[in-house]
């Protein structure tokens, strides 16, 4: 049998996803060009706006489709902040959680190395929330120099929620950007409702296609490009439309819309029954974060390598993902898990399984069946190696 648990890192095309991308890789013709066939691609584009903007609750014309959600995080803290310093040099301030994704976190680092930019971390609560009283207190005091504040809508590694509409509430002005491509048919999301300037999704998180995404940015707001060309996107990005990938990514999130209410009930079944079962068996274990997204579930296991936990898992068939990030073969604990107080050590043992659709209660019994046993043989592994 083979599990996969792997659900936050990408979701498998879910079959209207898959329907659409075919038909449409069928039909020939470039969406900005002026002919028949062109002007027939570009309907399919237009009409994937259409309902894709009615999944996340904005104007079509605030959605400016990318290549990934890496791509729009990029354009979202670049264009936003280049656009704040055009306009006064002395907002050089971002501020951001301190579990922010790489794809927030580095290009925050790039400015900051790069054009003088100014870096903030949010603190975070050990359950992994904002704390919402910094982010009152350092906007009352040195509101004048913020650029932007990006903060993610949910957490990829243990999947707490953000208050993103407070966060509106308290900047004013102040743009706000929110990473939501984890929270996008899973959890209410509504971009209008959450009052955010903009917001990153993306395709493969929901059942789509790899290789496409979305900012969503308010409309008649304009931010600094990134990349130059054709303009075809607000002349914010340009690039020819993956119209495929673009069509199947509506259809997915639509699908994704339409069955989240029971998929989010029934997966979050499994993950709090995984858990508990999982602590019954390894009573030293402990959860990290508290329930926020229902398919993550984040366990450090003492005396324990994540590498080799998922070595060992992956033998017996089970994909899973570890709680650290690992950068150019160097493995290194997760920034998300120091935030929450983790020591390093914790936060080198510890697991992600991420659920999904596709995720049955016979794979949760086959993991907690197996994961003693994996447990027992890492840790006999660090002893020899400590």
């Amino acid at each position: 049998m083979s599990i996969y648990l792997d659900h936050a890192a990408t979701v498998p095309m879910v079959d209207e996803a898959v329907q659409a991308l075919t038909a449409q890789m069928r039909i020939v013709g470039n969406a900005s060009s002026l002919h028949s066939d062109g002007r027939a691609v570009r309907k399919a584009v237009e009409d994937a706006r259409m309902s894709l903007a009615d999944v996340v609750g904005c104007e079509p014309s605030e959605i400016i489709f990318t290549g990934t959600g890496t791509e729009a995080d990029n354009l979202a803290i670049k264009g936003f902040y280049w656009k704040a310093v055009a306009a006064n040099p002395t907002r050089t301030t971002i501020l951001s959680s301190a579990i922010e994704h790489h794809a927030v976190k580095d290009p925050i680092e790039w400015l900051v190395d790069h054009e003088g930019a100014t870096s903030v971390e949010i603190p975070v609560l050990r359950n992994g929330v904002i704390d919402i009283d910094f982010v009152r207190d350092y906007i009352a005091a040195n509101k004048s120099a913020i650029a932007l504040i990006s903060v993610m809508h949910s957490n990829n590694e243990i999947g707490s929620l953000q208050p993103i509409r407070e966060i509106v509430d308290i900047a004013g002005d102040i743009p706000v950007h929110t990473d939501a491509v984890q929270s996008l048919g899973k959890v209410d999301f509504n971009f209008a409702a959450l009052g955010a300037t903009a917001a990153t999704i993306s395709s493969h998180k929901v059942g789509g296609p790899l290789g496409v995404a979305a900012l969503i940015l308010k409309r008649g707001l304009d931010i600094t490009p990134v990349t130059h060309g054709g303009g075809q996107e607000r002349d914010v990005r340009s690039g020819t439309f993956n119209a495929p990938s673009i069509v199947a990514f509506a259809a997915a999130a639509r699908a994704a819309l339409s069955n989240r209410d029971s998929q989010s009930s029934r997966i979050a079944a499994l993950r709090d029954s995984a858990a508990a079962r999982i602590l019954q068996a390894i009573p030293d274990a402990t959860i990290n974060g508290v329930a926020g997204l229902p398919g993550i579930l984040n366990i450090s296991f003492p005396d324990t390598e994540s590498e080799a936990l998922l070595l060992l898992l992956d033998s017996e068939g089970i994909s899973a993902s570890a709680g650290s990030a690992c950068s150019a073969g160097v493995s290194r604990p997760s920034h998300v898990l120091l935030a929450l107080g983790r020591t390093e050590e914790e936060a080198m043992s510890s697991l992600r399984f991420s659920l999904g659709s596709t995720t049955t209660q016979a794979e949760i019994d086959r993991l907690v069946e197996i994961l003693p046993s994996v447990v027992q043989r890492a840790r006999a592994a660090f002893s020899v190696k400590k």
